[in-house]
Order: structure tokens, then C-alpha cells, then sequence
């Protein structure tokens, strides 16, 4: 019976400071956008843009603090100990990828005015998926931090920047193997190319996690196995857009139904988005 209560005691204490870092993580995203009006957008502004890109920021704010609460226990104190300190910085790279990606992978237009002012849904479904994708990198290089030169946490740092680079390379590519400009469409409001340019995010995402998650060996080997996951996922991007268009929407053209109708169908975008993402579930399971 002792040995019962002490683990509902433990279960409790480490949802309560994953409840506590979740607060710490909704204050930190305020304090890095110090002009967002929360409440006005969501309730007042009726903003589904901006809901949308503040869901995927806490969906990837959960997988964040999901890495810290994960793993091997050391004992009650020293992992509550790990869950702040691990949590903490999770939650800081969290926001930082977030404000990089804006800078970077969409660097062609303005995401603040977009979602705010433009009340842009396709903008605001890439930058939630960017929040859900970097909570998903974050899983990874923590989780599989290792003690690597220069111990654990810059051990995790350099993961994450290493995940940073690769979702910034599959930007680029998932815009060479469109037959459009994706970020011109996104800018024009087409919610549809957001959809299937967010599920390719967040697919390479899923697989840069799996790959990271692996004890620390060395670097070698970390590279090896984030070259040889993430290489199969990008290389598979055009045969899965294929597939997309053959086999889950026989007869039609997916490009056309995204970029050539008055009204761009999101319904096909959104099966090219889950074949992306189920297609990385299925590597993770094989490899």
C-alpha cells in the first residue's frame, strides 16, 4: 500500500511541474511577442489564424516539456531537478525556433502581419506546424542527449541547431519539388498549400526526432543516423507527392486542386499532408 501511495504522490508531483512549466512556457511566448493581444485575437478578433499558430506553438510547448519529463529516473528530487532545468530550456528553444523559422524558412513576407493583420490561415497553419515541428526536435535533442564534449546540455544545444538547418534545407526542397512558389501562395491566403507544406514539415520533423532520440555516442554516429533518416524522408517527398496524387486522389491533379481553382481545395492538401507524416510514422517503425 506504501509503495502505492509514494507513486500517486510521485505521478502527481511530476504532473504538478509539468503544469508549472506549461505556465512558464504560455508567459514566455507573451513575453516574446510583447504586442500580441491573446485574448483580443481569440476571443474579441475572432483571429482563427492566430489560433491556429498559438495551438501548434503549445502543441510543440507539450513536446517541449515532454522531453524533460521523459526518460530514466534518478531519484524524486534530481528528476524534478531535470524537469526544470531540462524544461526550462526547452521552453527557451521552443520560442527561439519559432522566431528563426519566421526569419528564415518564411522569410518572403511578414508572419506577424499575415496572422494579425491579414488574418492569413494559411500562414497561421505553417507557423503552428513550425511550433509543432521544433516541439518535435526539441523531443528528440533532449531526450537523446548524451554526454557528449562539452557535457549534456551542449550536447542538446548543437542537436537542436543541427534540427534548425535540416527543416530550413526542407523548406527548400519541398519548394523545388512544387510545381509553384509555395511561399506565394501562402502570402495570397491559400490555405490549401499551407496544409500539404505543413505536413511535409512536420514529417521530416518527426524523423530528425527519431533519429536524435538515440543515446549520445559520438558525433559520427549521431550524424550518420540523422544523414540516413532524414536523407530517406527527403528523398521520398516527390514519390510520396506522387503517391498522393495517383493512389489517394485517383483521377484528379493535385496541383490543380491546390494553386488552379477559385477556391483551393484543403481537403486534398490535407491528404498530402497526412500521406507526408503517415509516411514517417512508417519509417520510424521500419528503421
Amino acid at each position: 500500500m506504501t509503495v502505492i501511495i509514494d507513486g500517486i504522490i510521485t505521478t502527481a508531483l511530476y504532473l504538478a511541474a509539468s503544469f508549472i512549466l506549461f505556465i512558464i512556457g504560455k508567459l514566455v511566448y507573451q513575453l516574446f511577442h510583447p504586442k500580441v493581444k491573446v485574448a483580443w485575437e481569440l476571443v474579441e478578433n475572432d483571429n482563427f489564424a492566430f489560433a491556429t499558430a498559438y495551438v501548434g506553438y503549445f502543441i510543440g510547448l507539450l513536446l517541449a516539456i515532454g522531453s524533460a519529463v521523459m526518460g530514466e529516473t534518478y531519484g524524486l528530487w534530481i528528476d524534478l531537478m531535470d524537469i526544470g532545468i531540462y524544461g526550462a530550456l526547452a521552453i527557451v528553444l521552443l520560442n527561439l525556433s519559432i522566431i528563426i523559422n519566421d526569419k528564415i524558412i518564411l522569410r518572403h513576407f511578414s508572419v506577424k502581419e499575415e496572422i494579425l493583420e491579414q488574418r492569413n490561415t494559411g500562414t497561421g497553419i505553417v507557423e503552428g506546424a513550425i511550433g509543432v515541428a521544433t516541439g518535435l526536435i526539441i523531443l528528440g535533442a533532449i531526450h537523446g542527449e548524451g554526454y557528449g564534449e562539452g557535457g549534456p546540455i551542449i550536447t542538446a544545444l548543437l542537436y537542436w541547431l543541427l534540427g534548425m538547418v535540416i527543416m530550413f534545407i526542407t523548406s527548400l526542397v519541398y519548394n523545388a519539388i512544387t510545381p509553384y512558389d509555395i511561399h506565394e501562395h501562402i502570402e495570397k491566403g491559400n490555405v490549401a498549400v499551407g496544409i500539404g507544406f505543413a505536413g511535409a514539415m512536420i514529417a521530416i520533423a518527426n524523423l530528425i526526432r527519431f533519429a536524435l532520440m538515440h543515446d549520445f555516442e559520438d558525433w559520427i554516429i549521431t550524424l550518420e543516423d540523422v544523414g540516413i533518416d532524414v536523407g530517406i524522408g527527403l528523398a521520398l517527398l516527390p514519390l510520396v507527392r506522387f503517391l498522393a496524387d495517383k493512389i489517394l486522389l485517383p483521377g484528379q491533379n493535385l496541383t490543380d486542386e491546390i494553386v488552379n481553382q477559385e477556391n483551393p481545395n484543403c481537403g486534398a492538401a490535407l491528404v498530402e499532408a497526412f500521406a507526408y507524416i503517415g509516411g514517417s510514422v512508417l519509417i520510424t517503425w521500419a528503421l
